[in-house]
């Protein structure tokens, strides 16, 4: 089912007695989200990424803008009739019933046509619980389950009705890192598995990158970029993109290019075609460094971290913006680095200039590194 959002604006009265300025909890959002593919709305606390999904839901009636779920406009539809399926941070399980009769619980309250024989009902909680791998727990209560398993039986709750759309509200953030692991790799087989449009909210951009098939960074109600993870990791639109993906995070620095040659404080570290002289803002990602004894860019060595196969080397310069500098280079160049400084050369690929003012990415036609 793909869905589609136009123009969607969402405001709340404010909360503050003497400020009666609206809050914007959502501004003039408008994506498409493809037929059969899980997108990863990802962004800050705060930003709206929840706001949006409750939208999409029914949950909440958006301001402005319109909702169509294939060609259908359901933005005045409520929750119940637009065929989605809920699974929240919580679990929201009912603590009083078995796993058996949580995901029974959207079937028995089905009314009308759409009214299941008992039969039927019994063997579609058995399909979902053998989706998410739980048929033998169909007994239990919540409290007797894990985190990860009480998660597999919202899923299943929420698939049982096979919802037009499926939506997941930072299903992760309540499990310890290995089931988080675990549970995300689940999710993306469940959702290949069923084929059901699929929209995975959480401000955790490991988590995001790693099981969508579309990101959508989002920043204070406003949308920033949509695209392929790897696409928008290697091609961001704007700092603030550029700086929210990555691990470790990109490293930035004050630049400017004069005469077609761009400097990181006052070394020269590349040539670039395309680009006005002036002051920018640089981001080079951790993974564009390479070790040269005769590299442009001269950093003080604060330490060496050995990683295995990789290593990773904190320094700092002058220009930099934030503590230190990290880069990741593999274990066998990383050999030999000691003394007070280190020198690089950089990838041109993993560089990116940037308004320093808006932030807005300046694009340059070609580089060469020197």
């Amino acid at each position: 089912m793909k869905v589609v959002l136009e123009h969607l604006t969402k405001r709340f009265p404010s909360r503050n007695k003497k400020d009666k300025s609206e809050v914007v909890a959502v501004n003039d959002m408008s994506f498409e989200i493809p037929d059969g593919k899980l997108v990863g709305l990802l962004g800050p606390s705060g930003c709206g990424k929840s706001t949006a999904l409750n939208l999409i839901s029914g949950l909440e009636t958006p301001t402005e803008g319109k909702i169509f779920f294939g060609e259908d406009d359901v933005t005045k539809l409520p929750p119940e009739r637009r065929g989605v399926g809920l699974v929240f941070q919580n679990y929201a399980l009912y603590p009083h019933l078995t796993v058996r009769q949580n995901i029974l619980f959207p079937l028995q309250n089905l009314r009308g046509e759409a009214k299941l024989p008992k039969e039927v009902m019994e063997e579609k909680v058995l399909e979902a619980a053998k989706l998410v791998q739980i048929e033998q727990l169909l007994e239990r209560k919540p409290s007797e389950m894990s985190g990860g398993q009480q998660q597999r039986v919202a899923i299943a709750r929420a698939l049982v009705k096979m919802p037009r759309v499926l939506l997941l509200d930072e299903p992760l953030s309540n499990l310890d890192a290995r089931l988080r692991l675990q549970t995300r790799e689940e999710i993306r087989r469940i959702q290949r598995e069923t084929g059901v449009t699929t929209v995975f909210v959480t401000h955790d951009q490991e988590e995001a990158m790693s099981i969508s098939d579309v990101i959508v960074v989002m920043k204070d109600g406003v949308l920033q970029q949509t695209g392929k993870p790897q696409e928008v990791y290697n091609d961001p639109d704007n700092l603030f993109v550029a700086k929210f993906l990555g691990t470790p995070p990109i490293n930035v620095f004050d630049g400017s290019v004069r005469g077609g040659t761009l400097f990181i404080g006052e070394d020269a570290v590349m040539k670039v075609q395309g680009v006005a002289d002036g002051p920018y803002t640089v981001g080079v990602r951790p993974e564009a460094f390479r070790v040269r004894d005769d590299g442009p860019l001269c950093c003080a060595l604060e330490t060496v971290e050995v990683m295995g196969r990789d290593t990773t080397i904190i320094s700092t310069h002058p220009a930099m913006q934030g503590v230190s500098i990290r880069s990741v280079i593999s274990a066998e160049y990383a050999e030999g680095v000691g003394g007070e400084t280190v020198r690089f050369y950089l990838k041109t690929a993993k560089v990116h200039l940037f308004d320093p003012e808006s932030g807005a990415r300046v694009r340059f036609a070609e580089a060469e590194a020197l």
